[in-house]
């Protein structure tokens, strides 16, 4: 089946007096990889479960290819779900997991009995199942374990039997619920790449959720970045890493973090840290007081810049990130990303001074949303 599209027009959902989901608009192209990503509790895993049709919301409206499914049974959607468990039937081999979705659609109840399967064995529609299954286990490499139980598996080939489960369905679109959050860092990172192998394979939609800022960064064509039931920004793991639209999306994408530091907006618009101008102008309606956000790879060791006091440093390969507080601050922690053989210099009392240049900074007013900037002249710091 070619890919198909998703939309969702105006989806609110509520649990109680909780408010899970406060009307999201979302359109899914075919054939894309798009993530829901955020902390606990954001409502990704609901959102993708009204998808699913495994919840209905409270408003709005659910398409797949331009056909209102909202108040379609799941079984009828033609949707793929992969769950976090994989949900394998122990008692069953990796051929009868698999094939277990095109049975139950394409074969009568007598016909599932075992006695009378192994009875019907020359069917057609059985062999069809079986050349459907091999060409699903096939695509993912475990042709060779079809006759093994899932105890006999690792996590990786689980994972693998629950997507093959899901692909010989031929669906409209895949839906994956942290598929991957059971299994090593080190097995994680292969499961990223054949992940996005297969879907660039397969052509098909994808809808991904996940906490994991990095699964989303590395395999996705778009993001949505989700807080308290709202969608915070929509785009390319660039945009939502280069231009933040709030402080919150700022936050969570990058490791390490993004630094923070409390600048003033003047009557005139220009933008002060520590009594001292960035070169940055913004309108002057934003007067008051805002947030700088700094990339650690923007900031350089400079003997002109600010005083930086380094309590901790971390060699994370061919990177060394450099913690420590400005002198100004001490409660707050500013971290550089250095190449590991960078000498430090720090003084005596172990200070360095840092620079970054103004056209690479973030600023983020006090409704803790964008702001766009102009320079003016070289930044003082």
């Amino acid at each position: 089946m070619s890919p198909q599209s998703l939309d969702l027009t105006g989806i609110g959902k509520g649990f109680g007096a909780d408010d899970v989901l406060k009307t999201i608009d979302l359109s899914v192209r075919p054939g894309e990889f798009l993530s829901l990503v955020g902390m606990s509790g954001c409502g990704k895993s609901t959102l993708l479960r009204i998808i699913a049709g495994l919840e209905r919301p409270d408003r709005g409206r659910v398409s797949i290819g331009g056909t209102d499914v909202t108040d379609v049974d799941p079984s009828d959607r033609n949707l793929a779900m992969v769950f976090q468990s994989y949900a394998l039937y122990p008692h069953m081999s990796v051929r009868q997991n698999i094939a277990t979705p095109l049975r139950m659609r394409r074969l009568s109840l007598a016909a599932r009995l075992a006695l009378v399967g192994r009875m019907a064995s020359s069917s057609e529609v059985l062999r069809e199942i079986e050349a459907s299954v091999m060409q699903a286990a096939e695509t993912l490499q475990i042709a060779h374990l079809l006759d093994r139980k899932p105890a006999q598996l690792s996590g990786g080939q689980r994972q693998r039997v629950a997507l093959a489960r899901a692909l010989v369905r031929s669906p409209a679109a895949f839906l994956m619920d942290e598929p991957l959050s059971n299994l090593d860092a080190k097995l994680r990172a292969h499961m990223r790449d054949e992940l996005a192998a297969l879907h660039r394979r397969l052509g098909a939609t994808f809808i991904y959720v996940t906490h994991d800022q990095v699964e989303a960064m590395t395999m996705s064509d778009r993001i949505a970045l989700m807080s308290e039931g709202r969608i915070e920004q929509l785009g390319t793991p660039d945009e939502l890493y280069g231009q933040p639209a709030t402080l919150t999306v700022a936050r969570f994408i990058g490791t390490p973090s993004i630094n923070l530091l409390p600048v003033e907006i003047g009557a005139d618009g220009g933008v002060s840290l520590l009594g001292k101008p960035l070169g940055l102008q913004v309108p002057a309606r934003h007067a008051g007081p805002a947030t700088l956000g700094l990339r650690a790879e923007d900031l350089t060791i400079s003997g002109e810049g600010l005083p930086l006091r380094v309590f901790r440093t971390e060699m994370h390969g061919a990177d060394r990130f450099v913690h420590g507080h400005l002198l100004a601050d001490e409660r707050q922690v500013q971290t550089l990303r250095l190449p590991a053989g960078e000498q430090l210099a720090a003084d005596a009392d172990g200070v360095i001074r840092v620079s970054f240049a103004s056209d690479r900074a973030h600023l983020f007013g006090a409704d803790e949303a964008r702001i766009a900037t102009s320079l003016t002249e070289r930044a003082a710091a």
